[in-house]
């Protein structure tokens, strides 16, 4: 009897020297930072490039970025890691709150608190997480952000609280 393995799946991806964009924080306003990285006049961060995340729109206050469910992504169980879910989640809400900074100011991700509603599979499609700012005031910002699937299924909520820091 002779066994046979399935073929080897592979994945590369690249990414720019994120130091390139870190320089331009407290330069520029968050909106005007996300729409040149969404015009590709400044490079996605890498971990876009990690998870593989796709298109991103941003307005003030609001950030929808999208996602295709991947091999790649899935855990033991046969679907998608409930990390790569919580990352997209925290990815919309942060930039969300980041829409509205203007230069000099920074944030930083305090709490996220995620609730998982349905399994994500390859056969879910295309995900949509948007991302809302709730509430800014001047030290902290409270967001939420939503994830549906192609049949427009809510998959996942969370909500998060980011510190406004100034930035030197």
């Amino acid at each position: 009897m002779t066994q046979t393995q399935e073929p080897v799946r592979s994945r590369t991806f690249t990414w720019a020297d994120p130091s390139v964009n870190a320089a331009q924080v407290g330069r520029r306003s968050g909106l005007d930072m996300l729409r040149a990285m969404i015009a590709g006049e400044l490079a996605a961060p890498p971990v876009m490039h990690l998870l593989d995340m796709a298109r991103m729109e941003a307005d003030e206050g609001r950030v929808v970025v999208e996602l295709v469910p991947q091999e790649f992504h899935y855990n033991p169980l046969g679907s998608v890691h409930g990390g790569v879910l919580s990352t997209l989640l925290d990815t919309a809400a942060g930039c969300a709150v980041h829409t509205t900074l203007p230069a000099g100011v920074g944030y930083t991700s305090l709490d996220l608190n995620v609730k998982f509603l349905r399994p994500v599979t390859v056969d879910s499609g295309t995900l949509r997480c948007e991302g809302t700012v709730l509430q800014r005031g001047r030290r902290t910002a409270l967001a939420e952000a939503r994830i549906t699937d192609a049949a427009d299924r809510l998959i996942a909520h969370a909500t998060s609280t980011c510190l406004l820091l100034p930035l030197p």
